[in-house]
């Protein structure tokens, strides 16, 4: 179960009574189940104009949908965004195209929460009343309560597995069909909006003039199939009829459901009120489902700016193909079967290498230097961890050219995510650091006396696993670490198996002294009665190489690492590196 965040209840209870009965929009709470709306004036606005909110500037650049342009992040109260996402409509498996669109904002609300300092609000919907949840209910031979609530549970469960933070509240359309019902009730006093005899009820997009189309343009608007009483083609549903074997509400024009878009423009409102922040989803949602959410709050709100900031992001391609991740193709990995063959640190990994508004492919290959990418931080981390213990001997490090790196790092990755939350120029700023960082760990073949700087990779690596920590990859892998041993029983077994191989390989490579009067060997070997001892350590090597169990063998030191991977994954990765002198 994805539970609700109940500390956030008290806010979001001060917004909704700040916001949603304000005197801007003039609403009476008559009751808890049903709204009267009494509106002020006409629509206000000059057309698509984009108007540039009043407020609390946060410093960062965001690309606005409605501009196509970045734009400078403002929000209505200081330290407070509030945030509205469309949720998923239950009727089938979540796939990677969905993931991709939640983890990669989800990455961009822990940048705001984590990075900034701005306490994300977020409100997602559940849609669980739809054409689509209708028709595979009739397949299945269940209710559609029944389907809905199955899926919703599996959607979350996946949100959590990719390690994706639940919003403050969700809300399903299901449990909001009275206010859904008041609002259409308020857009038609307005005069935006008319019922047929059929008891449909229908926006009128005619009566707003050209304030229709700001994110795509009123030339790409195509309409939806509906009756002959449609006054404008591209009119849309506010409410559905009833048909036979659907489900069914009571309303003014009799029985029905809501329309796709209406739950989306009623739900946020009810919590946020006049005025959203920030409003995402992906790129296939800005038409016509986002545009006609502007058109419904607009007209209901009696506002010329509703939302202030669209954030869309790109869709998930399969290498190859132009065509984007969906169910409608049958061309999708579920979120289930995608985390039997890799991690969510690599998925999330994947995310951060592309900027959140872009396309993305899909493919063994990307995922793979994901996973590389991982790795090589990994190895840096256990090869800087071994070098502070003193067990990694290195030469002189220039430790004051290694903290102006540093600093230089941590610049950089707070321009980039001020620049609309660049995660590429991050992630590449930290590898950056990682090479740096390499460069001054080689192992030399004999110790010398120079001076340490363990101090600077403690620092180096402290800074790395917050930046990633933010970003929601866990460099620490506990979870996965729990699963092969929790109780780190198998890591001191393989330690001590390894000293105690190098042990004996360093005494059979010894060579005794020559007698004095002896002419001295050029090229000193093992005498033959050590043979069988390097031949039983190299046999051991190879025997723990099929285990998972890798030894590395250098002049003066000897690294082992003990290789993972679960059911189905393609390849391993390190999971632990010690370094044991001989």
């Amino acid at each position: 179960m994805w539970p609700c965040i109940t500390i956030c209840r008290p806010l979001l209870l001060k917004l909704r009574s700040r916001y949603a009965f304000s005197k801007d929009t003039r609403q009476t709470l008559v009751s808890p189940s049903k709204l009267i709306f009494r509106p002020s004036a006409s629509c206000t606005g000059v057309g698509k104009k984009w108007t540039r909110p009043t407020g609390y500037d946060t410093g960062l650049k965001t690309y606005n949908s409605l501009t196509k342009q970045k734009e400078p992040l403002i929000l209505a109260q200081e330290g407070i965004a509030t945030w509205y996402s469309c949720g998923p409509t239950v009727y089938d498996h979540a796939h990677l195209g969905h993931a991709c669109s939640y983890v990669r904002f989800d990455i961009i609300q822990r940048v705001l929460s984590r990075v900034f300092g701005i306490n994300v609000i977020h409100v997602m919907v559940i849609t669980d009343i739809d054409d689509k949840i209708i028709r595979r209910a009739l397949e299945k031979s269940v209710s559609p309560t029944v389907l809905a609530r199955m899926y919703e549970e599996e959607f979350k469960n996946d949100m959590l597995a990719l390690k994706v933070l639940p919003p403050a509240v969700y809300l399903r359309v299901t449990e909001n069909i009275p206010q859904i019902v008041a609002f259409i009730e308020g857009i038609i006093r307005n005069e935006h909006a008319y019922a047929t005899k059929q008891g449909d009820v229908y926006f009128d997009i005619g009566s707003i003039g050209d304030r229709y189309g700001k994110l795509m343009g009123a030339g790409d608007a195509t309409g939806e199939p509906g009756d002959r009483e449609k006054r404008d083609s591209r009119d849309f549903a506010l409410w559905k009829a009833s048909k036979p074997q659907e489900p069914s509400w009571e309303s003014p024009w009799g029985k029905g459901r809501p329309g796709w878009h209406i739950e989306c423009s009623t739900i946020a409102s009810s919590v946020f009120g006049s005025q959203l922040d920030i409003h995402s989803g992906g790129i296939d949602l800005a038409f016509p489902h986002h545009e006609n959410e502007i058109a419904q709050c607009e007209a209901y709100h009696q506002s010329g700016q509703w939302g202030n900031y669209f954030l869309h992001s790109g869709h998930l391609h399969l290498k190859g193909s132009a065509e984007k991740m969906s169910k409608s193709l049958n061309n999708y990995i579920t979120i289930k079967d995608f985390l039997e063959s890799y991690s969510a640190n690599e998925f999330r990994m994947f995310c951060l290498l592309t900027k959140y508004r872009s396309a993305i492919d899909y493919s063994d290959a990307s995922l793979n230097e994901a996973r590389s990418s991982l790795a090589t931080i990994t190895a840096f981390t256990h090869d800087a961890q071994a070098y502070m213990r003193g067990q990694l001997q290195c030469q002189a490090v220039e430790e004051g050219a290694l903290w102006e790196r540093l600093a230089e790092t941590k610049a950089n990755v707070v321009r980039a995510l001020a620049d609309d939350f660049d995660t590429p120029r991050v992630v590449n700023a930290i590898m950056s650091l990682v090479y740096h960082g390499n460069r001054h760990l080689q192992p030399i073949t004999k110790p010398d006396r120079s001076p340490r700087s363990p101090a600077v990779f403690g620092a180096f690596l402290a800074y790395i696993r917050e930046v990633f920590e933010v970003l929601g990859v866990d460099l620490l892998d506990r979870k996965e670490a729990h699963s092969v041993d929790s109780s780190g029983t198998l890591e001191n077994v393989v330690e001590q198996l390894a000293r105690f191989r190098s042990d004996v390989r360093a005494f059979a490579l010894s060579v005794q002294d020559t007698p004095p009067g002896e002419p001295a060997h050029a090229s000193p070997s093992p005498c033959s009665e050590k043979l069988p001892l390097l031949k039983a350590c190299d046999t051991l090597r190879k025997d723990l190489a099929s285990m998972g169990v890798h030894i590395r063998v250098s002049a003066c030191v000897c690294q082992w690492g003990l290789l993972k991977g679960g059911r189905g994954r393609r390849s391993y990765s390190v999971s632990f590196i010690k370094i044991v002198k001989h």
